[in-house]
């Protein structure tokens, strides 16, 4: 019997993932748990290993194609014509065609000889094939799906289907009136819809010199409508602060040597100033929040994100509930997030849930950024390059080590005050520093 190769879902909100790269062509043999092909979805980039021992006899979707989860893209072992195991091939209704969030009274069942639904209240059902993105894009943007015309399998809305109508600067309504004059009015909405900014179409390109084109990678047109659904999202506002970093780097420099002999890690900044962000947060636990239509939602859990750099984009595992680890534990796990993070290997719960994020801009030889914040969160805490310069200490000139630090923050739930009382903190923590790193 041959082996179905099915298209795995890579998240508890993953609906579809894309093909980027096939490492094995159809008639090559394979091992069992052998990387055999990569995929890339809204969450993380990752490579799949073979499920079995065999021969990879066909591949069903190319590199390049996007499938909803569950789908059959490849078949191992047996020969051509051979059976292949049963697996279902389109996903389950209860992974593309998830509930909307409505009132319990709306979700009920009606009343035996109630009337029939209207059309608009009909409507609901019709449209409810697409990822929570899809629809969190929509929620945020004021957007109808009912009136989106998906082009995925099945008439499901993609990102692109959605991301399209945003770029046309269109924004069909909310919701359909009741059909009938005397209908009871439609129910309170379960959360506000923030407002968007109207979408300005981008020019055409119009250099007619020599040039050179080449199509968005995946993971590139994540990034891109992330970022600019943040920008529309989030009234943002950036701070920038100077620390002197100097009793830390003396820290670093005396203990380096010890780490890597007795612990086999190398020490880097990074653990230092998660300890100087989880002490901020703690001050000030807005910090830590998000917004949910006119609702501050304040996270319990410490969940710090820190951006890694990639050759082919930029990805930001999470280091969950840092505040529970230890020194050592913070500079193992930022390792380990870091390495497998350019070797695609990291899980899809690796890359969710986050809090607050660190970037760190100055590795590269940058004095500071302005980052744009990662939503749901309401702030990013950018890191600019460690540098000696002389400083007034004490009315006289001494030679230490600076760094400047940059808080972008979303001033619709952050007042620049707190924003300013944050780094403050933040940065008492880096020039005081008094804990034990062994």
């Amino acid at each position: 019997m041959a082996t179905p190769i099915i298209m795995p879902q890579m998240g508890e909100s993953i609906a579809e993932g894309t093909i980027t790269k096939w490492y094995k062509k159809a008639g090559d043999h394979v091992e069992r748990d052998e990387p055999l092909l990569e995929i890339s979805t809204d969450k993380v980039d990752t490579e799949i290993p073979s499920p079995t021992a065999g021969v990879l006899t066909e591949i069903k979707v190319g590199e390049g194609e996007t499938v909803p989860i569950n789908t059959v893209v490849g078949v191992i072992g047996g020969e051509a014509g051979e059976a292949v195991e049963s697996v279902d091939a389109e996903p389950s209704l209860a992974t593309t065609q998830p509930t909307v969030e409505v009132p319990s009274e709306v979700a009920s069942p009606p009343k035996e000889g109630a009337p029939e639904p209207t059309s608009a209240e009909a409507a609901v059902g019709d449209r409810q094939r697409s990822s929570p993105l899809v629809r969190r894009m929509a929620r945020e943007h004021n957007t109808d799906l009912s009136q989106i015309q998906g082009t995925g399998a099945g008439g499901r809305i993609t990102k692109q289907d959605i991301a399209s109508v945003l770029e046309q600067g269109a924004s069909p309504a909310a919701a359909a009136a009741p059909a009938e004059a005397n209908a009871s009015p439609p129910p309170e909405p379960t959360r506000a819809v923030p407002l968007a900014a109207a979408t300005v179409p981008a020019p055409t390109v119009g250099y007619t010199g020599r040039v050179h084109s080449e199509p968005m990678s995946v993971m590139r047109k994540s990034i891109a409508e992330h970022m600019v659904m943040s920008r529309r999202t989030s009234a943002h506002v950036s701070t920038v602060w100077e620390a002197d970093m100097t009793r830390v780097v003396k820290l670093r420099q005396e203990s380096r040597g010890r780490f890597e002999r007795e612990e086999g890690v190398k020490l880097t900044y990074m653990p230092f100033f998660i300890r100087a962000v989880l002490h901020g947060l703690k001050a000030f636990p807005i910090v830590n929040s998000s917004l949910d239509g006119s609702n501050i939602i304040y996270k319990k859990d410490l969940n710090i994100g820190i951006a890694v750099a990639l050759d082919w984009g930029l990805i930001v595992p999470i280091l969950h509930r840092a505040d529970e680890k230890s020194f050592l534990g913070l500079q193992r796990t930022v390792n380990d997030l870091a390495t497998r993070a350019r070797e695609k290997k990291l899980k899809p719960e690796e890359v969710q849930g986050g809090t607050f994020t660190v970037t760190n801009p100055g590795s590269f030889g940058a004095l500071y950024g302005t980052p744009i914040i990662n939503q749901p969160e309401v702030a990013i805490l950018g890191l600019g390059g460690i540098h000696k310069r002389p400083v007034v200490v004490n009315d006289a000139i001494a030679v230490r080590s600076m760094i400047y630090l940059s808080l972008t923050f979303d001033h619709r739930v952050i007042d620049g005050a707190v924003g300013d009382q944050f780094m403050a903190e933040l940065r008492k923590k880096l020039e005081t520093w008094d804990e034990k790193i062994l």
